[in-house]
């Protein structure tokens, strides 16, 4: 969600030429990564632990994957 948040702000800063959006867009990425680090990752670690940990090591931060990670079947 975040990624494509923040390609619709950069998209439109692109398309009408605005400096004054890509500066938001650029505000706004730096709101998303501090939140991520800050709250939404701790909080997945202390929630799932290791299963959580696994996730991280196969899937990219902000770059999606071209092919989905199957990851393992909850048990």
């Amino acid at each position: 969600m975040y990624v494509a948040v923040l390609s619709l702000i950069f998209g439109q800063g692109l398309l009408f030429g605005s400096i004054h959006v890509l500066e938001y867009g650029i505000a706004v990425w730096v709101a998303f990564y501090f939140f991520v680090l800050v709250y939404e990752e701790p909080t997945l670690r202390k929630s799932y632990g290791r299963e959580y940990e696994e996730f991280c090591v196969n899937v990219p931060r902000w770059i999606p994957r071209l092919r989905p990670w199957r990851g393992h079947a909850p048990t």
